[in-house]
Formats: structure tokens, C-alpha cells, sequence
């Protein structure tokens, strides 16, 4: 008889939804805090007095130990983590670089503070910058990166658990992902919800697509209240799946892999901490992220990453592009031929359906900066 570990991840989300479905939102996420308080003070006194072991399971912190972990068959459930750095190459901007993040240039649409665009309380007095941004960055403009068909790859090599995403471009759903797959931990553009509480009817994402690309304001056909994706607006609560699912998944996980992500928004960088003392964790990204607290460091304390001191034994930084790294990565494990393929595959069928869908016009998904250039 197969234990928990086993049972398929939408029978195990079931059972456990179905044991908090009475539970608010709210009241999940105030669990979640005590929980989290819990945890670090469980590693604390752990640390403190010598209490468990963290087994050393990674030959050399480097990409070549993880991929012979990987290749070891030790490995069967990895999480993913991703933030907006695995699709800055289909064209799609971050939030926080200087320069070319979307923050630095939202000038033209008079906010009073850049991140006014994404908080519920302005956007019901203001909806007009948020569609207005939506319209340049709406789904079905991109196309998904090589990271997102390594990680597709993953899901059909049976090695993923799930996927957690701070995105809400769905291109995880373009590149093959299902809902089983996928924590949206931020929402998405794939549903959308009138902002009434006394209503709240949901919209699919071609009708929201069809009021935005009209320059309309989408208002609710049962009640004229506002409808907005259902993406999360900083004042707004996360998805309860986000929590019921981290509880599942994060004890269980053997390798963890972080990409494109400053790990800087709570509590989606506090999942880091979540997996076992002796889970290897990698990160990808053009920069260290997610690094412990330089005292509680020195300490042993606390579920930061740890890349660089003489405690380091599970941590890996690959500094490069989120597609760079995966396909180095892939090479390591023998797959890059065949990811290779799969995105040139993929990326000719979304041409192909954009050329039957639009007859006659030029648009169609954004080419990836990093997708595969077909063969001469």
C-alpha cells in the first residue's frame, strides 16, 4: 500500500484543501505567519544545540554536482521557483532594473508612486494605467524562453513536483505546464473576477483580452462594477492554493531550484527555508539572491542561502541569464539536443496558429531573444 509521498499531487491537494476548505484566506494567511515564526525558531534552538543533521547529499557545490545528483536517480522531486527573470528574453520586462524595469518606466501614466499601479485601492479609484499597461504586456504577445521548456522538460521526465511562479505572463501555461503543475503564486491573467464582493462572475481570459485591445474599461455585464485579472494587487491576500500546496510540497522536496528572482517579496522568498536541512538548492540568476542574514549566518541560523562561507554545503550560485544557465545545465544531464528541439518545435506551432488566427497581419507572439535559430 503506497504511502503519502506517493499519492498523485491532485488527489494530495484535494485531501488537504478539502480539510481547510472552512478556513478564510485570512486566517490562512495567519497561520502561515505563526508558522513561519515557528520555523525559524525551530532552526534556531536546532542550530543552537547541535539538534538534527544536515547530510551533505551534492559532490561539489557547482552545476556539474547537481546535475550528477540529478542524473543519479536519487532526485524525484524537484521545485521550481521563478520570478520575472526567466522571461525578460521573450521581451517581457522585470520590475526592479534601473533602467529597462518596469518600475523605471511607468512616467508616462502620472502615478503618484510607481508601485500605485499594482495596489487595489488605486486601481479601483484609477483603473485606466493598469489596463493601459496591460494592454503592452498582455498574454499571447510572448513567447515562452528556454527556461520555461526546462522546466516542461522536467514535468515529462517525471522529476517535477511543482512549479511556483511570482509571474503572471501564464507563459508556464504556454509552455506546457498544467494547473496541477503551477502555484501562481501572484496570480494570474488567465481568469478574471468582478471586483464586487456581492457578484464577484467570473471572465475568461479571451473576454478581458477583447475589452483591453478595445481600449475599454472591462466593467461587469451583471452588475458594472470593475472586472480585473485576477492577478494580486499588493493589498490583496495570495491564493489559498499558494499555502495549502507549500505544506505538501516543500517537506517533500529533494532539489530546489531558484531562477530569475530577487528573492525580495514575502512570503514567496521565504519558501527557500521551507525544505529540508539536507535539500540541495540551486540558484540561477545574474546575481546572488536569497543570502541568510550575514549575523544569523554566522550563527548557522536562519534558511537564507548560503554560497560562500566554510558552513557552505548545499548552496549553488550560477551566475548567468536564466536561458544560459538552463542550457548549461541541460548539457550537463545530456538534454540539450533535445530541449533545443523542443523549443524550435514549440515555438514554430505558436507561429503557425498566430498565422491562422490573424490572416493578413504581421503581429502575432513576440519572438523570444533566446529561442533556438532553426537550422540553415
Amino acid at each position: 500500500m503506497s504511502d503519502a509521498a506517493d499519492l498523485p499531487k491532485a488527489k494530495e491537494e484535494e485531501e488537504v484543501t478539502q480539510d481547510l476548505q472552512d478556513q478564510s484566506d485570512d486566517s490562512s494567511e495567519d497561520e502561515e505567519a505563526a508558522g513561519t515564526e515557528m520555523d525559524f525558531l525551530r532552526n534556531l534552538f536546532s542550530s543552537a544545540l547541535g539538534l538534527g543533521s544536515a547530510e551533505k547529499v551534492l559532490d561539489a557545490l557547482t552545476l556539474e554536482g547537481v546535475a550528477q545528483y540529478i542524473k543519479s536517480g536519487k532526485c524525484k522531486n524537484i521545485i521550481c521557483m521563478v520570478g520575472a527573470g526567466i522571461s525578460t528574453s521573450a521581451g517581457i520586462p522585470d520590475f526592479r532594473s534601473p533602467e529597462t524595469g518596469l518600475y523605471a518606466n511607468l512616467q508616462k501614466y502620472d502615478l503618484p508612486y510607481p508601485e500605485a499601479i499594482f495596489q487595489i485601492d488605486y486601481f479601483k479609484e484609477h483603473p485606466e494605467p493598469f489596463f493601459a499597461l496591460a494592454k503592452e504586456l498582455y498574454p499571447g504577445q510572448f513567447k515562452p524562453t528556454i527556461c520555461h521548456y526546462f522546466i516542461k522538460m522536467m514535468k515529462d521526465k517525471g522529476l517535477l513536483r511543482r512549479c511556483y511562479t511570482q509571474n503572471i505572463d501564464t507563459l508556464e501555461r504556454v509552455a506546457g505546464l498544467e494547473k496541477d503543475d503551477l502555484i501562481e503564486a501572484h496570480g494570474t491573467f488567465y481568469t478574471s473576477h468582478c471586483v464586487s464582493f456581492c457578484c464577484r462572475k467570473e471572465y475568461s481570459l479571451e473576454w478581458m483580452k477583447e475589452k483591453i485591445f478595445s481600449d475599454a474599461i472591462p466593467k461587469c455585464e451583471k452588475c458594472k462594477s470593475l472586472v480585473k485579472p485576477d492577478i494580486v494587487f499588493f493589498g490583496e491576500n495570495l491564493p489559498a492554493r499558494f499555502f495549502t500546496c507549500m505544506k505538501m510540497d516543500f517537506p517533500r522536496c529533494d532539489l530546489l531550484i531558484v531562477m530569475g528572482t530577487s528573492l525580495q517579496v514575502q512570503p514567496f522568498a521565504g519558501l527557500v527555508g521551507r525544505v529540508s536541512k539536507s535539500c540541495p538548492r540551486l540558484l540561477i540568476n545574474m546575481e546572488k539572491a536569497g543570502e541568510a542574514d550575514p549575523m544569523l549566518g554566522m550563527l548557522g541560523f536562519g534558511g537564507g542561502m548560503d554560497f560562500d562561507s566554510d558552513k557552505a554545503y548545499r548552496d549553488v550560485a550560477h551566475i548567468s541569464t536564466c536561458d544560459d544557465g538552463c542550457l548549461a545545465l541541460a548539457d550537463l544531464l545530456g538534454w540539450k539536443a533535445e530541449l533545443e528541439a523542443l523549443v524550435k518545435q514549440e515555438h514554430a506551432q505558436i507561429d503557425s496558429k498566430d498565422k491562422k488566427e490573424q490572416p493578413g497581419e504581421a503581429g502575432g507572439a513576440k519572438d523570444s531573444s533566446a529561442s533556438v535559430k532553426p537550422e540553415e
